[in-house]
């Protein structure tokens, strides 16, 4: 059991990458409001200028209450997003790690999984999607009752019994000293405050307004720079930069004022940096919400940055705090959403933006094919973790893709990164998009088969019968014209077995898929769609009862699934396996063939199968006799469920689980059962996994 209960509630919030300094009023503030036993606010706001500390303020807060709220603390960061109707709610959605394949409206969905869940959502960065905020909180929270919104942004969303605290800047003579000597430690170990320092160190945090931004921008410095010189420094530029930016109105707002302190210190920062050290901190402006180092090399470097002093600018723009580390993974790398826009605005100043964002979009291209090539191998598990590590970014290209007059491009970034999406637990991001390219080309090219198939793949999900047929007819038409008769083959058999399987037409399904050619399998996507289209027969056969023939099928493909060191399809087929072996009687090979199936699906962190999975695992336990056990993993199965919007929580499955529940409901009585229920529900992922998967005593 885990020590720390905290431990045990969901949620995503980040590693703290630094010490947290002061606000203590303003936690206490908040505590009084978000508290759900006694606090006054459903949705409350921190506004303030850009680099106040706004985010940081909320996540404290947030990690002081996390055990207030079984259901999670969860951040939901909108900087990254385009200007779009609809899309805070899509972001909800993926920090949430809710696997939505419905065809229901985004908010819809999101209001409908919160209705009773007690929990904290943060909105991060409002100012730019003000109006999709308003439009969906409201609605959240007549939804959920027991849900709150903890809401940063530079403006107020004016709802009706909002909350706000306008977030100030630290005192100088307090809390904005004993920041700037933390931070200052940190870039030069020896540095102590004492009396004679003390002045210039106050003076130094006056002259910054007391941003905590701004001052831990200068206290980097201390790494290059002694005190005394920092002080001569900011007392002979910052006033001069902050009369140029200065209003010619006597009248201007405090707010305004410290946004130009906030930007003549950047400024600052961005004029001590070297030529290439600006160049790179303006290209990299381009990334959405993070970055990997070999990321930054193929992206950023070109003309007078070579790629070999990518890595050392880096290091440089680390130490002066420009760039914030990844406090796990080494490669892995941040701007702070200010410091961001000053480069992206210097990008714009050197001419660069449409280059840049071009690099970028190219780059996560090739990302996506390179995955696509690779998908069918042991190099899956890699590719899914990387794409869903590099969500935004993959969004980021494809939106700008979506926005450029030559839509070619596009459909091929669309499809591309929509079938990595679709595979590694992301449906929700590529349906809007793949529609909207393909309303706007004509998607006749051999490079936009990915997305033809999407299509047709989206067309059985939503239950438009008709269309799937007609998106199979076109998928076989490109693959054909482009000469590959595999991929012509392949698809449009994949879309139409599925449909039929999917629909019940089983006897059809069988006839259809057992007369389809079975051609080498293959390494790319396509391959993964052979394999796909092999387990859609072994499905056919298990609903029709052959259970035979589903075995021989399911066994063949977990055969070639191992050897290859791919776990998609691989584990699907164990899992039918486990249910043949159970209606047999095997329940040793079920045991077997069903705890391998949620190893690999957890691998992949697949929410949607490993809920159908563990289902069936539940069953074969509880056929083993152990009860107890079983109620545990019925339990944990229910916490994926918890996640999962979709078709495949349809009434058949759903029956097939209660049918199961109700049996060992049976044998141990109702208090046992629920006991037993509640401490497998209660496990945090990887416990839940560890504990399923272990072997039987």
């Amino acid at each position: 059991m885990l020590k720390n209960p905290a431990e045990r509630v969901p949620g995503n919030l980040p590693s703290q990458m630094s010490s947290f300094v002061g606000r203590k009023d303003e936690l206490a503030w908040l505590e009084q409001r978000l508290l759900p036993e006694r606090g006054s606010g459903r949705v409350v706001s921190l506004v303030g200028v850009g680099g106040v500390g706004k985010t940081r303020l909320a996540l404290q807060s947030a990690r002081s209450l996390r055990e207030a709220y079984p259901d999670g603390v969860w951040l939901v960061e909108l900087a990254p997003l385009p200007t779009a109707a609809g899309m805070v709610a899509i972001a909800a959605l993926v920090a949430l790690r809710l696997v939505d394949q419905t065809t229901r409206p985004p908010a819809e969905v999101l209001s409908f999984w919160a209705r009773d869940k007690r929990m904290l959502l943060i909105l991060d960065s409002c100012e730019h999607m003000l109006a999709d905020c308003v439009s969906l909180v409201p609605d959240l929270l007549a939804a959920a009752p027991e849900l709150r919104v903890l809401v940063t942004s530079r403006e107020r969303l004016g709802l009706q019994g909002e909350c706000t605290l306008h977030v100030s800047p630290m005192p100088v003579s307090g809390d904005a000293v004993t920041l700037f000597v933390d931070r200052a430690v940190a870039a030069d170990p020896g540095f102590v405050l004492h009396e004679r320092n003390q002045p210039s160190v106050a003076s130094i945090c006056g002259h910054l307004d007391g941003i905590p931004l701004a001052i831990e921008l200068a206290a980097a410095r201390l790494s290059d720079f002694s005190l005394d010189q920092l002080h001569r420094d900011f007392d002979a530029k910052l006033p001069s930069r902050l009369n140029l930016l200065a209003s010619s109105h006597d009248e201007e707002s405090e707010g305004l004022t410290r946004h130009r302190t906030l930007r003549a210190t950047i400024g600052w920062s961005h004029e001590l940096c070297q030529p290439l050290e600006r160049l790179l901190w303006a290209r990299l402006s381009v990334f959405s919400n993070g970055f990997r180092a070999d990321a930054a090399q193929a992206v950023c470097s070109d003309g007078p940055l070579p790629a070999g002093h990518v890595s050392g600018l880096l290091a440089r723009l680390v130490e002066q705090s420009v760039v914030q580390p990844h406090t796990t993974d080494l490669d892995a790398y941040r701007m702070l959403d200010t410091i961001r826009e000053y480069g992206a605005d210097w990008l714009r100043e050197l001419g660069e933006e449409h280059e840049g964002r071009l690099r970028h979009c190219n780059y996560y291209l090739r990302l996506a094919r390179d995955a696509s090539a690779e998908f069918n191998t042991e190099r899956q598990e890699a590719w899914c973790q990387l794409v869903r590590l590099e969500n935004s970014n993959l969004r980021a290209a494809v939106d700008w893709s979506l926005d450029q007059p030559d839509q070619r491009f596009a459909l091929e970034m669309a499809g591309a990164v929509g079938f990595l999406w679709m595979h590694s637990g992301n449906p929700r991001e590529h349906w809007c998009r793949i529609t909207r390219a393909l309303d706007t080309e004509s998607a006749q090219r051999p490079s936009n088969l990915h997305a033809l198939w999407l299509r047709g793949v989206m067309s059985v999900s939503r239950r438009d019968w008709d269309p799937t047929n007609e998106w199979g007819r076109r998928c076989e038409d490109v693959a054909r014209n482009s000469g590959d008769a595999v991929a012509a083959a392949v698809v449009a058999t994949h879309v139409k077995g599925c449909n039929l399987a999917v629909t019940g037409r089983l006897d059809e399904a069988i006839a259809f898929l057992s007369d389809a050619e079975q051609l080498p399998l293959r390494d790319d996507w396509i391959g993964t769609l052979q394999f796909q289209t092999r387990l859609s027969l072994s499905f056919a056969h298990l609903k029709r009862g052959d259970y035979e023939a589903a075995s021989v099928v399911a066994s063949e493909i977990c055969e070639e699934s191992r050897r290859r060191g791919e776990h998609i399809v691989g584990a699907a087929a164990d899992s039918i396996l486990a249910q043949v072996n159970l209606v047999r009687g095997e329940i040793e090979c079920a045991i077997s063939n069903a705890t391998r199936a949620v190893q690999r699906h957890a691998k992949l962190h697949d929410a949607c199968s490993l809920a159908m999975d563990l289902d069936v695992l539940a069953a074969v336990i509880a056929g083993a006799g152990d009860n107890h056990r079983a109620a545990r993993i019925i339990g944990i199965g229910r916490r994926m469920w918890d996640v999962t919007v979709s078709l495949a929580d349809s009434p058949p499955i759903a029956t097939s689980r209660l049918a199961c529940e109700r049996q060992i409901r049976g044998s141990l009585g109702d208090r046992a059962f629920e006991v037993a229920y509640e401490e497998g529900f209660a496990m945090p992922y990887e416990e839940g996994m560890a504990y399923a998967t272990q072997a039987p005593h």
